[in-house]
């Protein structure tokens, strides 16, 4: 009796690892069927290094936003490019990338906190988005404007002459919700709060005294490294 239960047994399992063994694509018999797990595809991982320069972390940040971390729905998010401008534009992320060129360059981040980040981004330049809206002549400034109601400006010849960009990669990964997805002004040679995260609107304007949040609040209008950062 013990004999013919272990053979019976064996005869089971053979038969079942026969049908796990010939599952077609599709068949549910494993992860590529209707019936198997999902598989997740990971986040890639982010370069410490860039053309010989090391690189800080995408977490070599202190949390200093003025609401904390904002979570931004991918479909449901729009930017707006208003303003002094011949076409208003409204945009989906995937618009906002669509097939314009992509830039990659390694900036220094400074806070007036007293600590720097390295870090390679990738972005569009805001010189094309300016193009794509008809930016008129007679705009000076750009009005950053973030979906936790930061705000922040840049002089509109800075942001062409110097190719800013409206960053959504940092060190080659997306950027995290923390780090200001879907986009974040990449505000080379200015102090950290010019750097506006978040941002879900552009205004083209001709007010070169608009004063943001932390601005209106005693910090200097031009956040440029070499100069005292209040006023």
């Amino acid at each position: 009796m013990r004999a013919g239960r272990m053979t019976a047994g064996l005869m089971v399992l053979v038969a079942l690892l026969a049908t796990a063994c010939s599952s077609e694509p599709g068949s549910g018999g494993g992860p590529s069927g209707t019936g198997g797990p999902e598989i997740t595809e990971l986040e890639r991982v982010q370069v410490r290094e860039y053309e010989g320069k090391d690189l800080s972390s995408i977490t070599d940040f202190r949390e200093n936003s003025i609401t904390g971390p904002q979570d931004v729905d991918r479909d449901e998010y729009r930017l707006k490019v208003t303003g002094l401008v011949t076409t208003p534009l409204e945009l989906s992320y995937a618009d906002v990338l669509g097939d314009r060129e992509r830039f990659k360059k390694v900036v220094t981040l400074n806070c007036v906190e007293g600590w720097s980040v390295d870090i390679l981004w990738e972005g569009i330049r805001l010189g094309d988005l300016l193009d794509a809206a008809g930016a008129r002549t007679d705009a000076n400034t750009l009005i950053f404007k973030a979906v936790d109601g930061y705000s922040s400006s840049l002089p509109l010849d800075y942001v062409r002459d110097r190719d800013i960009l409206l960053a959504y990669k940092m060190n080659d990964v997306e950027l995290p919700a923390e780090r200001g997805f879907p986009f974040q002004v990449v505000a080379e040679d200015k102090f950290g709060y010019k750097w506006v995260k978040w941002v879900v609107e552009i205004e083209v304007s001709d007010d070169a005294e608009y004063r943001g949040y932390w601005e209106s609040r005693g910090f200097s209008n031009s956040a440029d490294l070499d100069a005292d950062a209040y006023e």
